[in-house]
């Protein structure tokens, strides 16, 4: 069941940010989605006049693998409430020399290196190909950077995530590889949340929280949980005060492709799309197919 609470801002929490403090008229939200229940309740609030909906990708207690998260579950809770806008926030290592541990990369590019995941909101005789060329929201990702500096962290706008299956660190071929590549920093779940998003006519920006190099870099001890979550403590405060500075300038309208991209996605005559699947997709497709039909 869905509360009556409804969000501009959707904030996706990963390691070390499982809250987030100063949300004025704070309310826990449980939502039940076609796809399951989300990772956790979500946290309503407001920072000035926009309400914020938090959700920890990794559920209380940090307790799912990135494999185990319900991704299509957590952005249609998202979506359910209003979202316009998401901002993911998590832990990600370094591939470049110039992006130390403590800084904050906002990506413009993703590259798929997960097996075991489902990825899209489509199928049940419904099918669309949303565009993912540019996978990041522009305009987010600006406005983003912007408040990482106002928070006072050393900012690198653009870039590649590459996005692993986990739940184990790269190897070192792996990392080499990667940084062949180009990319410059490697995380475990945004990627996903990027496809969701699009579907859902979301705009997403990432957060990346450099904890480590990677295994790249054999000057360095290899990464360990206990260096990651003291990196992610000491910056998951910046990425709160990114939140905040975010909040007081989200545009009120968009102008984006991320607010129409279903406009010519969707592939199926319509005529022929089953009644139930409009139904379960509910708040992704109805702007695009209008209400909940009658079976």
């Amino acid at each position: 069941m869905i509360a009556a609470a409804r969000a501009r801002l959707g904030v996706l929490g990963g390691s070390g940010l499982y809250d987030i403090d100063g949300l004025a008229g704070r309310s826990v939200v449980d939502v039940e989605t076609p796809f399951g229940s989300p990772s956790a309740p979500v946290i309503c609030g407001r920072f000035g006049e926009v309400t914020i909906a938090f959700l920890s990708r990794h559920g209380q207690g940090h307790r799912l693998l990135p494999t185990e998260i319900n991704f299509r579950a957590n952005v249609y809770a998202l979506k359910s409430l209003g979202v316009e806008f998401i901002l993911s926030a998590s832990a990600v290592g370094s591939l470049r020399e110039e992006i130390d541990p403590l800084d904050i990369v906002v990506p413009d590019q993703f590259v798929d290196r997960t097996r075991h995941r489902a990825d899209t909101f489509f199928g049940r005789g419904l099918v669309a190909h949303v565009s993912l060329a540019d996978p990041v929201c522009a305009r987010l990702a600006a406005l983003t950077a912007d408040a990482v500096r106002e928070a006072g962290a050393d900012v690198h706008r653009g870039g590649t995530y590459v996005c692993m299956e986990g739940p184990q660190f790269s190897t070192r071929a792996e990392s080499e590889l990667y940084r062949t590549w180009g990319a410059h920093v490697i995380g475990m779940t945004n990627l996903q949340e990027a496809r969701l998003a699009r579907e859902a006519e979301i705009c997403y920006a990432s957060l990346a929280l450099v904890t480590d190099y990677d295994c790249w870099k054999t000057d360095e001890e290899p990464v360990t949980v206990d260096a990651v979550i003291e990196r992610i403590r000491l910056n998951a405060e910046r990425a709160k005060v990114t939140v905040t500075r975010l909040a007081e300038v989200l545009p009120e309208t968009r102008s984006c492709q991320c607010a129409r991209a279903l406009d010519s996605a969707i592939i199926t005559r319509r005529d022929t799309i089953p009644a139930e699947t409009v139904r379960r997709l509910g708040p992704i497709v109805e702007r695009v197919l209008g209400g909940r039909p009658e079976a």
